[in-house]
């Protein structure tokens, strides 16, 4: 399909500004932003809503306290986040405001989508921007981000807040032209529908000085894009009026596409939350969920791993170890192991009348 034909139903776009696309090697640079925000603000006056995602905090941080990246400990990277985040915020607000656009700041954590109501409440305070005309800037909290409610980094964030306001597209603005198959190709893929272990393989590596992702992190994003029922495009920052010859349906970057519906607000939190536990499915109980839409019952259970309780959200998988989708489970793991296989009745037997029906029900469950 052309390019313009799937770019011309986009009407909200996330767009993802790496290290290397707001810094210098010096620090924060204004040129860089200038023309970021150049490209941002031509796209909005043609009707489009934007939210950005922008790195640069630790750089600008850093070399405001002339500190070299590489030699910061975790809590000297998180101070200088702090210090970091206000430099860079104030660049997008004085760029901006030259072209009567007002911006506003957003920190967030990766606990900010996994629990449902901070996910509603984040979403709700975006989409309140957006109509406003405000152009949300966000980032990750890196001053109090630890491992355990960290994204990682800002293109996994950037996916996350494609699915926070439903967006139609995120676009990656990197170093990078694409993504190359091969090292020596002369030009990016221009369409990707399936992510393949090649594909991964291939995107091995990590990123620039500044950034802390690489080719890699960006095709984690495109499979978490593609199963929202997205899109996602990775393109060179320093192309000439990029987002615009982009919404344009030029063949700029790769796009990455997949074949899923788009997926309600509850699947698409689910689609973010990590697992707890994985139930395997016989191949009855697994055409019941995908071509009958039918909630997860207890018969069709054949084994299970993890420790996981009433309310967790677990992967299903095939025997063949498939991963079919994920959902909110009734059941703890000891209940679930004596129920498994069952019928409803035998069910009854072994853990009296007050039961569920579903061990998960179609509601809670998102099937990839």
């Amino acid at each position: 399909m052309p390019r313009k034909s799937v770019i011309k139903h986009v009407k909200r776009i996330v767009v993802k500004v790496g290290s290397s696309s707001v810094t210098d090697g010096r620090g924060i640079s204004g040129g860089k932003i200038s023309k970021i925000v150049g490209d941002v603000a031509d796209i909005i006056k043609r009707g489009y809503q934007v939210v950005i995602v922008s790195s640069g905090a630790i750089a600008a941080g850093s070399a405001s306290l002339k500190k070299n990246v590489k030699s910061l400990t975790i809590p000297e990277k998180q101070a200088f986040a702090a210090v970091g985040q206000t430099i860079l915020m104030n660049e997008y607000r004085n760029k901006f405001s030259r072209r009567g656009l007002p911006v506003a700041q957003i920190l967030l954590t990766e606990d900010d989508v996994r629990h449902r109501t901070r996910f509603t409440n984040a979403s709700h305070t975006l989409e309140t921007l957006l109509h406003r005309g405000i152009i949300p800037i966000v980032n990750e909290n890196d001053s109090v981000a630890v491992n355990e409610i960290k994204f990682g980094d800002n293109d996994l964030l950037s996916a996350h807040v494609t699915s926070l306001i439903n967006a139609d597209l995120l676009i990656l603005l990197s170093d990078v032209n694409g993504f190359y198959r091969y090292r020596d190709d002369p030009e990016p893929v221009e369409e990707v529908e399936n992510i393949t272990d090649s594909i991964v393989e291939r995107a091995g590596g990590t990123g620039s000085a500044f950034g802390s992702g690489g080719m890699l992190s960006k095709i984690r994003a495109a499979e978490l894009i593609m199963r929202f029922g997205q899109m996602m495009i990775i393109a060179n920052a320093k192309e000439k009026n990029v987002l615009a010859r982009i919404m344009n349906g030029e063949r700029i970057g790769t796009l990455f596409r997949g074949r899923n519906k788009p997926l309600s607000g509850k699947k698409r939190w689910l689609a973010l939350r990590k697992t707890s536990g994985v139930l395997i499915l016989d191949d009855g109980a697994v055409q019941a969920i995908r071509v009958g839409k039918k909630s997860l019952l207890a018969s069709g259970i054949t084994g299970m791993i993890g420790d996981f309780d009433m309310g967790d959200i677990v992967e299903i998988s095939d025997d063949r170890n498939n991963k079919i989708g994920k959902g909110i489970v009734n059941y703890a793991c000891a209940e679930l192991d004596k129920i498994k296989g069952k019928k409803s009745a035998e069910i009854r037997k072994i853990l009296g009348e007050n039961i569920f029906e579903e061990v998960i029900h179609r509601d809670d469950l998102m099937v990839y």
